[in-house]
């Protein structure tokens, strides 16, 4: 893999965080209001619309049919069930043990991809991801009474998520990323249509609004973000910058809520970007033989 690929997967994988880890604190400052299916069938209204223009926009829907290929069926069911099992789990355990168990992807992911794509891990690479999961652990500080039986459906989630970015690699290049994110969302939103079903309609106050078309905005940069990243990258290398999510999350924890780290939090964080720092340069001094031979 070119170095300039695993570069922009990099970068791709970072926004990728960042979206999603901002979506979450509009959702978090909508969900005092309402339910949690409304929130995602608002957010995912708007979200549809985004996500569908820039598919007819990029051409996407000439080539519609290539999201019929079963890749992309199990990437948009996996991704489903996801969102159920986790947001599911994040309702009924402390947020610190949710968050170390979604940490745990980097690890599945890799392990996914040596077992079943037959891509080359090397035990550099196990161990910047297990150097950086060690610094999460630092940070979120799981304690153990929080680790029951939802426990077991944030791990399921978080499975999901992993075979969602297994299938994603072996879409074809054909297949518009416009077109899988659009399809992703589509299917988040009519699950929260069903939770809805139970929840009922809510009134919304135009700062709900905002919120949540904010919300929309981010989540569609943090799928198409995503999927770039498994598409055009090695998943080994890409998987250590997933741990940037919980430096995002610090960083609206601050400005939003004027939450401060700790020493061991701090610890946790130069330990994080110590594992990205080395992947990405290990990966530039990797791509110099290659280079030269050409």
């Amino acid at each position: 893999m070119d170095f300039r690929d695993n570069g922009r997967a990099i970068a791709a994988m970072t926004l990728s965080t960042a979206g999603f880890i901002f979506n979450d604190t509009l959702v978090k400052l909508s969900a005092d209001d309402l339910p949690f299916g409304q929130i995602l069938i608002v957010r995912g209204g708007f979200s549809i619309v985004l996500m569908l223009i820039a598919f007819i926009a990029t051409g996407g829907h000439r080539y519609a049919r290539s999201l019929l290929h079963p890749a992309v069926a199990i990437r948009t069911l996996a991704e489903t069930l996801a969102t159920l099992f986790y947001l599911t789990a994040l309702f009924h355990m402390p947020i610190g043990n949710s968050t170390a168990i979604l940490q745990a992807m980097p690890l599945l992911v890799t392990a996914g991809a040596a077992i079943f794509l037959k891509a080359p891990v090397g035990w550099r690479r196990w161990t910047a991801i297990g150097i950086g999961f060690i610094g999460v652990l630092l940070i979120v500080k799981p304690g153990l009474a929080g680790f029951n039986i939802w426990s077991l459906s944030a791990l399921a989630g978080v499975m999901c998520m992993a075979v969602r970015d297994l299938a994603t690699q072996r879409m074809p290049r054909e297949v518009s990323t416009f077109g899988v994110a659009l399809a992703s969302i589509t299917a988040v939103t009519i699950l929260g249509i069903g939770f809805n079903v139970s929840e009922g309609w809510h009134p919304m106050e135009l700062k709900v609004y905002i919120y949540l078309a904010g919300a929309a905005t981010l989540i569609v940069i943090g799928y198409v973000s995503l999927i770039m990243a498994m598409r055009i990258g090695e998943i080994s290398v890409v998987a250590p910058f997933r741990y940037a999510a919980v430096l995002w999350a610090l960083l609206t924890g601050y400005l939003i809520w004027g939450d401060l780290p700790d020493l061991l939090t701090v610890i946790g964080i130069l330990i994080i970007i110590s594992t990205g720092i080395y992947t990405f340069f290990r990966e530039q001094r990797l791509s110099r033989p290659a280079v030269r031979r050409s």
